[in-house]
């Protein structure tokens, strides 16, 4: 009987990768996530992080029925005090990959090592250009043709880790940052589910192989 009841007993290299986001705003890109990831089983988003009570992710996430976790950062002394409490949260959850989605703030290597390489941004330029904040306002006073978004790895550099995905968006006669925004939204909401499922799926294979 005891040999029969191990094989019947779950494989762990079996069971989905578990995502977590880390999100300060809207929520509109954890929102296209989690659709997207509805096609995919083998991938589950489930924990959503916010360090801003009350913000639109929040909000979404008890629409979709995601966990959702506040890390207010207003009640830390220090960005390596909040990092670590979002670690442990993270660890709570045994989340494997982590994207933030509109995570605004610069995060340290206290949440950095614990997840390096399975530590995700989504940044609202074609990096290298325009890294940092305001991104789309930075190239709309460049005065270029294209900007974008782009998917990359976080490393202690901001904006600087290894590119896993872009999405050019043209820059068209009269538009403001309010107009390009938004169209760069749309963008990210097709490449970031893109790339953290092609992401996702390498690391489960990993997991498997190991």
């Amino acid at each position: 009987m005891g040999h029969a009841a191990q094989l019947l007993s779950p494989d762990p290299s079996d069971a989905p990768l578990r995502l977590a986001v880390l999100a300060s705003g809207s929520g509109s890109n954890f929102q296209a996530l989690v659709e997207a990831l509805r096609n995919e089983p083998r991938l589950q988003v489930v924990l959503l992080i916010v360090n801003r009570p009350g913000c639109g992710a929040q909000q979404r996430a008890e629409q979709l029925n995601v966990p959702c976790q506040l890390i207010d950062h207003t009640r830390f002394d220090s960005r390596e005090a909040v990092d670590a409490a979002v670690v442990q949260a993270l660890q709570n959850a045994a989340v494997e990959l982590v994207v933030m989605a509109g995570w605004m703030r610069i995060v340290t290597p206290a949440l950095i090592g614990p997840f390096q390489g399975r530590l995700l941004n989504i940044h609202p330029s074609l990096l290298p250009s325009f890294r940092g904040m305001h991104a789309i306002r930075q190239a709309l006073a460049a005065g270029v043709s294209h900007t974008g978004c782009t998917v990359h790895e976080v490393v202690v550099d901001v904006d600087a880790g290894p590119v896993l995905g872009q999405q050019a968006v043209a820059i068209e006669a009269g538009d403001d940052e309010a107009s390009l925004s938004a169209r760069i939204h749309a963008a990210e909401h097709q490449l970031l589910p893109t790339v953290v499922i092609d992401k996702g799926l390498s690391l489960l294979s990993q997991r498997t192989q190991g």
